[in-house]
């Protein structure tokens, strides 16, 4: 019992009047019945929580979140479940750690195993989770905790010290492990969990074992992969993770693993293929605990651990404002953080331009939490970059689209069961919550003010580098703009972002996505940014993983990407701009030596389609939507039959001759009519449709950018390979536009791989000068409005990366 509790309790021996008869006259109606409740002097003013270990704990509950404020004085959001999972009552913790030396791809010898999948059959579950929604079934519910009931134990009972039988375990945030089968002394075959509420989606793993032995060499097969091509088959190795390492050396997640195989399952089920992953380990440690990992996990606790710190430092918080957005479909809070200085006047405010970022719209694709917290490391930090971004922009941050996602341990899905990131155009508010809200902010944020860049944070799986999806403007007067800010960021960070593997098409299957909706709803620079799961292919980094280091980087690049991007000296801009003109002539070039033709290109490249030159976007990791939600199907099914019954049922009337004369004259008219409308104004129709996009307001007259159509495309050119048509160099001009009268420049000014140093005057904070550009850093004007001096804080390695 609690001494201060015994003591408050004793000054209310007396009986209160209002009390006594209240509890009469509801013991009338059936109240009360038990007299221990009456005992209880709790339920005076109290209510019973319990913890996290079932004890009681009187306290008064927290207030419900009337403003949708985020408290920075009270306790953490407990993560919510679907009430099919069981959940173990552990906390997971893991150490940030950057390995001293690079983590290499595997380098397969030709003597790899490839392990005959066995199954049951032949071996024996060492660990079954049954407490999982079947196939066909959909969310209903949820509470903190998951299941009710007991935690049973469902790893094998040891028989003694010398039973060497691996003990795994996954009901934990983000873990994933469906099934354990011993087929031999130290092999085990693993069957993944798919989405909830899917049978697809089984990338991402998550887990634990324990009961190790350090002298022998373990092998694990993962027997149910989906995805025919894996950066698997091209060096990538899994995540470990020890735990004794981490208590006595401070040792984190390290990339482990030899006879690395990623290979087609021979067990086929009859209705998709299998592909299977199968690695050897030796443990550190006798009677360690380890985890293995796809990637860096960053789980829902992760992120509200790094909020609450935000929100408890005192000038953070100055210029950090947390809200929630909203609640997901399992009610966890979705988060949303508004970062920017105060402006002096309400003009000033008002002229500042925004920049949306988003994260773990795909819960398995760690990666983009990794980023983002770079950049939030960076922005929040006092920088004299940070502070100046934070003058003129106004950052608007959603860490964690899919919050429930992350909790379970999917790979793609929400808990409709679907991939948000096709249903960025939905109207189901309460079906997919995440994007619904977070597009009406957007939209609602572009009514208040330009939006110069939205960018959201995935993963890839079967690519490496890092590079960005964007879409390519039809507007002429913009042409080739969109390909600037990958073009700078791929120059601010050469090791690791690969401009040659952006994209810029806009194909049908992607119409649902963040970025090809927001650059619809008018924001001209809309990105996904892909980060691989495994690691670099240029420069110093070059057949090197990437840490966490690497990604946080990513994060502090954007920062520095955003400032060459938006400096008033527009000659970085033009440079990158004139070059990508270089690339495209390069792209055009290549094009037409496949068709035989040998050219000297030249002329006007601003009315030249790229659709045919654009590669394809579908070697990223895109699914098509799944349609409604699970539990809208049968309805919408439903809802469809009785529309067929009653268009049956309603039968137009018989129209007499007479009826049909005069009705078809009326048509010949309206039609006629609308013919004559339309002719004098068809001309610049295409010019007077298409929206502007705010950022470019103020530019040249929109008539100017007309396209010309009475030249052929280059598309045309290009289809008539498919027809057997030859191209004849005599007419190649008539193909291509004429030369501009007046070009940007006479020489094309390209970049040096030297570097300047940074804006900043500590040079112990700056990144290694070999990397950027020499550009100069005539940015904004040296002079700045007056501020208290800020508290200095631990830097996290974000001015000396690599």
């Amino acid at each position: 019992m609690f001494p201060a509790l015994e003591t408050e309790l004793k000054q209310e021996a007396l009986p209160d009047p209002y009390e006594d008869f209240m509890y009469h006259h509801l013991q009338y109606y059936g109240y009360f019945k038990d007299s221990l409740m009456l005992a209880s002097p709790l339920l005076k003013s109290r209510q019973l929580l319990h913890d996290e270990f079932g004890e009681v704990n009187p306290c008064l509950r927290e207030p419900r979140d009337l403003f949708a404020a985020f408290s920075s004085s009270g306790p953490l959001q407990a993560p919510r479940w679907p009430i099919e999972c069981e959940v173990i009552k552990e906390n997971l913790h893991h150490i940030e750690w950057v390995p001293p030396q690079p983590e290499y791809f595997y380098q397969p010898t030709g003597n790899e195993k490839l392990p005959e999948i066995v199954g049951e059959d032949k071996g024996t579950v060492v660990y079954q989770l049954d407490s999982v929604p079947t196939e066909g079934s959909y969310f209903t519910s949820s509470r903190v905790g998951g299941k009710r009931g007991i935690i049973r134990e469902l790893a094998v009972t040891l028989q003694g010290p010398e039973d060497n039988t691996l003990l795994f375990e996954s009901r934990f945030e983000s873990g994933n492990l469906q099934k354990a089968v011993r087929v031999d002394t130290y092999e085990y075959e693993l069957t993944l969990r798919t989405d909830l509420y899917t049978n697809k989606h089984t990338q991402w793993f998550y887990f634990r074992v324990q009961n190790t032995r350090k002298d022998a060499t373990y092998r694990f097969t993962i027997v149910n992969l989906l995805k025919p091509k894996s950066l698997y088959t091209i060096g990538m190795k899994p995540l470990m993770y020890s735990q004794l390492d981490a208590s006595t050396h401070n040792i984190g997640w390290r990339r482990e693993g030899n006879e690395i195989r990623y290979y087609k399952n021979n067990r086929d089920n009859g209705q998709q293929l299998f592909y299977c992953l199968t690695w050897t380990i030796q443990f550190p440690h006798d009677q360690d605990t380890c985890f293995f990992a796809h990637f860096y996990p960053y789980t829902y606790t992760d992120l509200q651990c790094y909020l609450l710190s935000v929100m408890n430092n005192p000038v953070q918080s100055q210029f950090c404002k947390l809200r929630t957005l909203c609640r997901s479909l399992g009610g966890n809070t979705v988060y949303l953080l508004t970062i920017t200085n105060p402006a002096r006047t309400p003009q000033e405010a008002a002229a500042k331009k925004a920049v949306v970022l988003s994260a773990r719209v795909h819960p398995g694709e760690s990666n983009g939490s990794w980023i983002m917290k770079g950049f939030l490391d960076f922005i929040l930090s006092n920088s004299p970059d940070a502070q100046l971004l934070r003058d003129i922009f106004v950052f608007k941050v959603v860490p964690m689209l899919n919050p429930d996602g992350v909790i379970v341990g999917n790979y793609r899905c929400s808990l409709a069961g679907r991939d948000l990131n096709r249903h960025y155009k939905t109207i189901l508010k309460e079906s997919f919550p995440c994007i619904w809200y977070t597009r009406n902010m957007i939209k609602r944020l572009l009514e208040e003010r330009e939006v110069l860049l939205y960018c959201d944070f995935h993963g890839h799986s079967r690519k490496n580098n890092i590079f960005l999806y964007g879409c390519g403007s039809s507007d002429r007067k913009h042409w080739l703009h969109e390909r600037v800010f990958p073009l700078m960021l791929s120059k601010n960070a050469p090791d690791k972002f690969s401009f040659h593997s952006c994209n810029f098409k806009v194909q049908k299957c992607k119409e649902g996505t963040g970025r090809v909706v927001m650059w619809r709803m008018g924001i001209l620079n809309s990105y996904t940014m892909e980060s691989t799961f495994g690691g670099s292919t240029l420069g110093n980094k070059r057949d090197t993983h990437f840490t966490t280091e690497d990604l946080k980087s990513l994060g502090y690049h954007v920062c520095d990407t955003l400032l060459d991007f938006c400096d008033p000296d527009r000659t970085k801009f033009m440079q990158c701009l004139a070059e990508l003109k270089e690339l495209l002539q390069q792209e055009i070039r290549k094009k037409f030596n496949e068709l035989g033709q040998d050219t000297d290109l030249e002329g006007s490249w601003s009315d030249i389609s790229l659709s045919d030159i654009e590669s394809s976007t579908s070697g990223s990791d895109s699914s098509l939507s799944d349609g409604l939600p699970l539990h809208l199907l049968n309805i919408a099914h439903e809802v469809n039959q009785k529309k067929k019954m009653y268009k049956k049922k309603k039968k137009k009337p018989l129209q007499t001759r007479k009826q049909r004369n005069e009705q078809y004259q009326k048509n010949n008219l309206m039609r006629e009519l609308k013919l004559t409308e339309d002719v004098p104004e068809r001309a610049g129709f295409a010019s007077t449709l298409q929206k502007q996009p705010t950022f470019f307001r103020n530019s040249e007259n929109a008539s100017s950018s007309t396209m010309r159509n009475d030249k052929p495309r280059l598309n045309e050119v290009l289809r008539g390979r498919d027809k057997g048509t030859s191209l004849d160099p005599s007419k190649m001009a008539s193909l291509i536009l004429t030369k501009n009268t007046e070009r940007m420049q006479t020489e094309k000014p390209g970049f040096t791989v030297s570097c300047s140093p940074k804006r900043s005057t500590n040079p112990s904070q700056e990144p290694v000068p070999d990397r950027k550009p020499n550009w100069s850093r005539n940015r904004y004007p040296a002079t700045k409005r007056g501020r208290a001096t800020m508290t200095v804080y631990p830097s996290l390695h974000i001015y000396t990366y690599p």
